[in-house]
């Protein structure tokens, strides 16, 4: 077989590092051993695969389409070493958890200690993503385990149970045109500028929560920015009650009475159907447990 596994690798590397020498670099190989490979699978396949200028290198045409069904060989490749390694000693050999960005990886500091106590083996990666892009995380296999807003996008493939949920208020810093208002209506709220966690889904369809038709949007990355930019006055906007509080109460930020209040958002565990590796059990056990949720929240609320 003209193609290997090693030598997708190979193109794969050099179309994200952009040269021959980022390639070597990242695998750990000499920069011949990369332009040999390459070369050699240009002369059986009888097509030029990259494009060289100076120390740069972008796939052709056909490089494209190799590295596009290659890649799918790679994941299928890893797929099927993973579950190898899970038959052998039950635990995977990575796991992903995924996180909604209300919740900053920083709440599962003891979390991630007693895991590792339990199984040394296992590489941990967390993933923080916003709103449909959490749920995107699972579908596409860059997280086993969620904690997600809101429901899943149709089609299954996947387990959910509600884990908690979160009130929300609408505030704005003192400052603001709104504060000193009792009631506002959706005609005025579309006057002010709102900010907004942006959804960081790249193929399901984003989700959009508590904006009015045409209003000016500010879009920030996660919940912290928005909180950090509307206790600067620069827009307004829907916050966790727990991240509010204490602004709240100190007066740097002011509630305010909208016509159209966000309704509590639930927020669920999820993993995709037939998993059953021992560190998604351990996960399991552990954000189930009486209390779990409601403590991210009363951290988030700084008591």
């Amino acid at each position: 077989m003209k193609i290997s596994l090693e030598a997708l690798q190979i193109l794969d590397a050099i179309d994200r590092r952009g040269s021959f020498a980022g390639a070597a670099k990242v695998l750990y190989r000499v920069p011949s051993t990369i332009s040999y490979t390459v070369a050699k699978l240009e002369e059986d396949l009888g097509v030029q695969l990259f494009e060289r200028l100076g120390p740069k290198a972008t796939p052709t045409e056909a490089g494209r389409e190799l590295l596009k069904e290659g890649r799918h060989l790679l994941r299928a490749a890893q797929e099927l070493e993973v579950r190898v390694r899970r038959v052998a000693s039950g635990w995977e050999s990575e796991f992903a958890l995924g996180l909604d960005s209300l919740f900053p990886v920083s709440l599962l500091a003891a979390d991630i200690a007693a895991f590792y106590e339990a199984a040394d083996s296992t590489r941990l990666r967390l993933v923080s993503e916003s709103l449909s892009g959490t749920w995107e995380a699972l579908l596409d296999r860059r997280a086993d385990l969620l904690v997600a807003a809101g429901e899943g996008p149709s089609g299954g493939g996947y387990v959910v149970e509600p884990l908690g949920t979160v009130r929300f208020v609408f505030a704005v810093a003192p400052t603001h045109p709104l504060a000193g208002r009792a009631h506002v209506d959706a005609a005025e709220l579309a006057l002010h500028r709102a900010v907004a966690v942006a959804d960081s889904a790249r193929r399901l369809l984003p989700r959009t929560v508590g904006l009015q038709s045409a209003q000016d949007v500010l879009s920030v990355p996660d919940m912290q920015g928005k909180y950090a930019l509307q206790l600067a006055g620069l827009g307004c906007g829907f916050l966790p009650e727990p991240c509010a509080r204490a602004a709240i109460s100190a007066g740097t930020l002011v509630a305010v009475d909208v016509e159209q209040p966000k309704p509590d958002e639930t927020f669920y565990l999820a993993w995709r159907t037939g998993e059953q590796g021992e560190a998604l059990a351990w996960w399991l056990r552990r954000l189930r447990a009486p209390g779990v949720f409601e403590g991210w929240l009363q951290r988030l609320a700084g008591t």
